[in-house]
């Protein structure tokens, strides 16, 4: 252990019963630990009130004199209450304890005695009373200073759980306070470099932590609010830097694509031009392909706006150079599509080698874990020798059985869908390491980005290519209208009679194994049980019978989910596209990546059920043709609801950007920092990514200098051990993963 008292373990300090309920309870293992767990907020006593004003139902002090102090029992003698009555001249007042209270504070408030009592006002019996009130006793000798030094203190309300209060915590807090105060906090180490905290203005770490627990003032816990959330964006930013200086030290290859190679000739053949969007970021991916040590990039974009051709063209000039690209799609479905895509966009360029082919051209192949032997063993053989520079598949290309012959690029689709482990995995099959691009169309904040992206480079395309028609968005709320659902399907009807097509997406697929799921209404939509709990979400397998029967009759009506065979999928996926199937009822499998430009509407059945962005990536499969897009959002959510609210903003904007903050609001913040990939809590406690853009941005300015400056951070002995405490073990494997 170190010398730093914070390092020191809390059974030292307050008794190992206390500690161990800490520790299992909230996580809290050392003096560190428990000063970082700061309060929610706090309460404040209030103004001192004489008794004949009190206003009910709101908190109040009062300073007053005990005029008597009775315990009485209840419920046939079961129950013990000790009642006090206090007056202060001017009126009274009666305090009431139960149970153990009563026993414990009896002896202590008894008549004649002076004290400050603060509490929330309630009437019983048409007599005002404070329930549990906390109260400090007053000597004869104490004035008016300790009367308003109790008064006006700010109380921290501490996050807490069954097993222990807010009271005792703050304690416990206190407890580690005084001792550390005792000894002028000799020890405790100072995570932020002295010019940094000089020349940003900020408290001394004892200050700050003094501070957040013991304000004196509303502006106290401003100064230390402001203080901790530096360390925090500041530590984490050090360690995404010196993620970003390990990868630069690595050697790669350099790709520059030459001049009349295969991209060359695949950009002659486009038939249409590049968005001034797309040949930017294109720019930059290059520049960083030419360098000699790996590309990490983070490539977002709007739903639509063109990223596969951007990653298309950033492959096939890895290609030109000799070495393999290799995609990575999170879905079958999505791999299949990304192969179809590909191989439509390069024509007889991804006929490499086979009769009809361009000279130029090379093969591009596909690679799940579902394909037949005979076609697995010939696409591993196009690995290994090199015939194949494209390869698009699923988590079956990190088996140990694939081998590359020159891997070069490895584009990672809808990274939030895959672990960071098979990255790595991927990763590992290149001679040296190859460069990386990841795609996400789901819009992610800036300073999100620089947190849970940190160690990425970030290009953004954010304009749609020409010919994406606007999608209308609106909500159905079909419990209180049930003739609007009854129009959605006519909607549907309208748009396949114009030669079109629909998708209807439900949240699960349901079958026998999943329960039955109750009485259903007209058109897929269930009636809620009378017992009041929530209805099972709606499945596909009845919803797409109820359609096909009911009010969608006479037209082609197929599913697709997840647990179809993979040649049934791609059959299905096959025909819609081809237009042999009028509507898709489908489950998310067609959340990302799927290209039918010829379907223009949308009908999403419990769609409270679903998150902002997946709604938002659900309807990017609309109006990809030349014809407007229609969504439509079905819900039995009240209005007003916070579903209802959530459905609202998605049909009020198209923009990502702004649904994505919307999104990142309603959740946790220990969501975002990707808590499902590294299995900790979060590592914030006051930085909040989306109100803190300035401090994030500012510190990892900062951090980047500092590491530029000294990458082992030999001269920053308190920030090293801030680095190992503040991003526990399994957070740093998550940031060695990349």
């Amino acid at each position: 252990m170190s010398g730093n008292p914070l390092d020191e373990e809390l059974k030292k300090l307050v008794g190992d019963r206390t500690a161990k309920v800490l520790d299992e309870h909230m996580g809290l293992r050392t003096v560190g630990d428990l000063l970082h767990h700061y309060p929610r907020r706090y309460a404040e006593r209030g103004e001192l009130t004489r008794l004949a004003d009190l206003p009910v139902d709101e908190y109040v002090t009062v300073v007053a004199q005990i005029a008597k102090a009775d315990k009485r029992t209840y419920g046939g003698g079961k129950g013990v209450r000790l009642e006090v009555v206090v007056t202060d001249g001017s009126g009274s007042l009666t305090l009431v304890f139960f149970s153990k209270a009563a026993h414990a504070h009896a002896h202590r408030l008894i008549p004649g005695r002076r004290g400050m009592f603060s509490g929330k006002v309630s009437v019983f019996n048409r007599t005002r009373q404070l329930a549990h009130p906390d109260y400090q006793l007053l000597d004869a000798d104490e004035g008016e200073e300790a009367v308003d030094a109790f008064a006006n203190r700010l109380i921290p309300l501490y996050p807490a759980c069954k097993q222990i209060t807010s009271w005792q915590i703050a304690q416990a807090v206190d407890t580690a306070l005084n001792s550390l105060g005792a000894t002028g906090w000799a020890g405790v180490g100072e995570p932020l470099p002295a010019a940094l905290r000089s020349t940003r203005d900020l408290a001394p770490l004892p200050e700050a932590l003094e501070k957040i627990h013991r304000p004196g003032t509303k502006a106290d816990i401003e100064t230390a609010r402001r203080r901790l959330k530096w360390d925090e964006a500041f530590v984490l930013q050090v360690a995404l830097a010196r993620r970003r200086a390990d990868e630069s030290a690595l050697p790669a290859v350099p790709r520059t694509p030459g001049p009349d190679g295969l991209l060359t000739e695949f950009d002659r053949k486009l038939p249409f031009t590049l968005t001034a969007g797309q040949r930017k970021v294109s720019e930059e991916i290059f520049a960083d392909l030419a360098t000699d040590h790996p590309m990490h990039r983070l490539l977002q974009g709007e739903v639509g706006s063109g990223k596969t051709l951007v990653a298309l063209r950033a492959m096939l000039g890895v290609v030109d150079t000799g070495g393999q690209a290799a995609m990575l799609a999170p879905t079958e479905v999505l791999a299949q599509q990304h192969h179809r895509s590909v191989t439509e966009m390069m024509g007889e360029l991804a006929q490499g080698g086979m009769l009809g082919g361009s000279d130029l051209g090379t093969k591009v192949v596909l690679l799940t874990g579902s394909m037949s032997t005979a076609a697995r063993r010939r696409a591993l053989l196009d690995l290994v020798t090199g015939e194949a520079g494209i390869v698009i598949g699923t988590h079956a290309l990190i088996e140990d059985k694939v081998k590359f012959h020159d891997l070069g690029l490895v584009v990672v689709d809808e990274q939030h869908r895959f672990g960071v482990e098979q990255r790595d995995a991927l990763r590992a099959k290149a001679g040296q390491p190859p460069h990386l691009l990841v795609m996400t169309a789901t819009p992610i904040p800036r300073t999100v980005a620089m947190t849970v992206f940190g160690d990425l480079e970030t290009s953004v395309l954010d304009q749609l290519p020409a010919g994406r028609s606007p999608i209308a968005t609106h909500v159905v709320p079909a419990a209180e209208k049930p003739h609007f659902l009854a129009r959605a399907w006519e909607r549907v009807r309208e748009e396949v009679e114009g030669g079109h097509q629909a998708y209807v997406v439900c949240p699960r697929i349901g079958d026998d194994e999943e329960g039955a799921a109750g009485q259903s209404g007209q058109g897929g939509r269930k009636k809620a049980p009378d017992d009041g709990e929530r209805r099972p979400p709606l499945a596909v397998l009845e919803t797409a019978e109820q359609l096909a029967a009911g009010p969608l009759a006479g037209l082609r009506v197929e599913v697709l989910h997840g647990r179809m065979a993979p040649d049934a999928k791609d059959d299905v996926m096959r025909r819609f596209t081809a237009g042999e199937v009028d509507v898709l009822v489908a489950t998310t499998v067609v959340e990302v990546g799927v290209n039918v430009p010829n379907a223009t509407a949308m009908v999403i059945m419990d769609a409270d059920r679903f998150g902002v962005s997946q709604l938002h990536q659900l309807r990017g499969r609309v109006g990809r043709g030349a014809a407007a897009g229609l969504c439509l959002l079905v819900s039995e959510a009240p209005e007003a609801s916070p579903a209802r609210t959530r459905l609202d903003a998605v049909a009020a904007t198209l923009d990502g950007f702004e649904l994505s903050r919307i999104d990142l609001e309603q959740r946790r913040e220990g969501d975002v920092l990707g808590q499902a990939q590294s299995g900790s809590r979060s590592s914030l406690r006051v930085l909040t990514v989306i109100d803190d853009e300035e401090v994030i941005a500012a510190a990892r300015d900062e951090a980047t200098a500092v590491v530029a400056a000294d990458p082992e951070l030999t001269g920053h002995p308190d920030l090293r051990s801030a680095l190992e405490s503040l991003l526990d073990a399994d957070r740093e494997e998550f940031l060695e993963k990349g």
